[in-house]
């Protein structure tokens, strides 16, 4: 007999709006964290096992400050072999990729807690730079999952009670440590792959000329079988938000196993109350630009707009030529800028815009609610937006609801201004100290419902 679903009481006042393109069910609501202490709720050390520095390593550091992780397996690190000597040259004299290998440096963790394979990740990193097609993307993918797993599970668990790991790179490591009696964990980091595949390809022929065109991936049926392999090797299947949740349920997730934390946002993101400025509504979107963050329909609004608004696009543009001349008309585009430079375009801004498509849950939602700006978005992005509260929840692919929304708060100042206070006080609702908490919680049920289930015969 399955367990019940997991429930936990929603936070005061929250909604969330339903993604699209899933069947109908209620949301799942944010699980909300248990004091640290009591015996009960202990969870026992917890191993991570991801690729790259995922949301600046939150889990593993998280656990850290709880005194409760096993150790944190990783590709590559900035702090743990020749990787070390990065810091020690010249940074105008390194490639951006080299850079960005040295910044990785997983702050707050004890080195002692810390496996990194640097000679594997030097080489999953050149693969995933000569990948110039889906297809080889997808490949790097599952190589770098299988290849640190083989070296996790070479290296054994030690006193791990627990293992978390990350979606379509974790497999086999999952099979292992359930082979070993740990309790397992998930995270579904973005809506399952065949969504996120039939999705991108209605925008592809809605927008033909938009991006060059993809050829065909025939690993794409790989990857999402193996996602649904991960799900059924997990105690647990952790989710950004409901749309994820929905999209795992709908691809066949087991409900009773599925949960959704929301994640957390860093409180130096804070803005003060903006000064009126006296001049056109300045609309911000931060981001990737491309079909699916959702940018033909933020173009289109802009277009619509001209004007009577300003329209500013934050992020990389690998457009075509021709669609990116044609945004440029009516947007602003900014390109990519560093961490460090993002605030004041926050600052700069009245609204946020990021009319997704696909997501797991945005990060610049949660920077934009910080920065105290109102948020119009889509069920899809995943945010933890509240229509009518903090933002505006609009369904995807409808730019009459973007211009309404958009309309509505430029001609009702007040109404801008009680909207970024909301957003303000829904960020503090979402800091990272919060997210610790949520989490935790979550890893409690997991250990729990481990202890339902049938001991896995998987061979380590």
């Amino acid at each position: 007999m399955s367990a019940p679903p997991l429930q936990a009481a929603p936070a005061r006042g929250e909604t969330q709006g339903k993604g699209e393109g899933l069947p109908m069910r209620r949301p799942a609501e944010s699980l909300h964290g248990t004091r640290q202490g009591s015996t009960r709720d202990r969870i026992g050390p917890v191993a991570v096992v991801q690729l790259g520095a995922r949301m600046h390593y939150a889990v593993p550091r998280m656990l850290a400050a709880q005194g409760e992780l096993a150790r944190l397996y990783t590709d590559i690190t900035g702090v743990q072999g020749w990787p070390r000597l990065l810091g020690h040259l010249p940074h105008r004299l390194l490639p951006g990729a080299v850079r960005r290998l040295g910044g990785r440096v997983p702050g707050d963790i004890d080195p002692r807690l810390l496996t990194s394979f640097p000679g594997f990740g030097l080489a999953l990193a050149l693969r995933r730079l000569a990948a110039r097609t889906p297809e080889r993307e997808t490949a790097a993918a599952l190589w770098g999952g299988r290849m640190l797993a083989r070296r996790v599970t070479a290296q054994g668990f030690g006193d791990a009670a627990g293992l978390y790991a990350f979606s379509g790179e974790s497999l086999d490591v999952l099979k292992a440590a359930r082979a070993a009696g740990l309790w397992t964990v998930v995270e579904q980091i973005i809506a399952p792959r065949g969504i996120v595949e039939r999705l991108i390809a209605e925008e592809e022929a809605r927008f033909p000329d938009w991006q060059a065109p993809a050829a065909a991936n025939r690993l794409a049926a790989q990857f999402a079988a193996q996602e649904i392999a991960e799900w059924g090797a997990a105690d647990l299947v952790i989710c950004g938000s409901a749309f994820v949740r929905d999209a795992v349920i709908a691809t066949g997730g087991d409900a009773a196993r599925t949960i959704v934390v929301p994640y957390g946002v860093d409180q130096r993101y804070a803005l003060p109350p903006r000064p009126p400025h006296g001049g056109p509504l300045r609309v911000l979107t931060v981001g990737g630009i491309g079909l699916r963050k959702g940018s033909p329909y933020v173009r289109e609004a802009a277009r619509q707009l001209k004007g009577r608004m300003t329209f500013r696009m934050v992020g990389p543009c690998p457009l075509t030529p021709a669609a990116r001349q044609a945004l440029a008309r009516d947007v602003e585009l900014v390109g990519a800028v560093p961490r460090s430079e993002i605030q004041r375009h926050y600052a700069w801004a009245d609204v946020f815009l990021l009319p997704s498509i696909c997501e797991g849950s945005a990060t610049a939602t949660y920077e934009a609610l910080a920065a105290g700006l109102p948020v119009v978005t889509t069920p899809n992005a995943g945010s933890v937006v509240r229509d009518g509260r903090d933002g505006s929840i609009v369904p995807i692919r409808d730019v009459d609801a973007i211009v309404a929304a958009l309309l509505n708060l430029a001609g009702n100042p007040r109404l801008r201004h009680e909207m970024a206070r909301e957003a303000g006080m829904r960020a503090a609702e979402h800091d990272l100290a919060q997210y610790g908490e949520r989490l935790r919680s979550a890893l409690v049920q997991a250990r729990a419902l481990h202890a339902g289930r049938p001991a896995s015969r998987e061979p380590p």
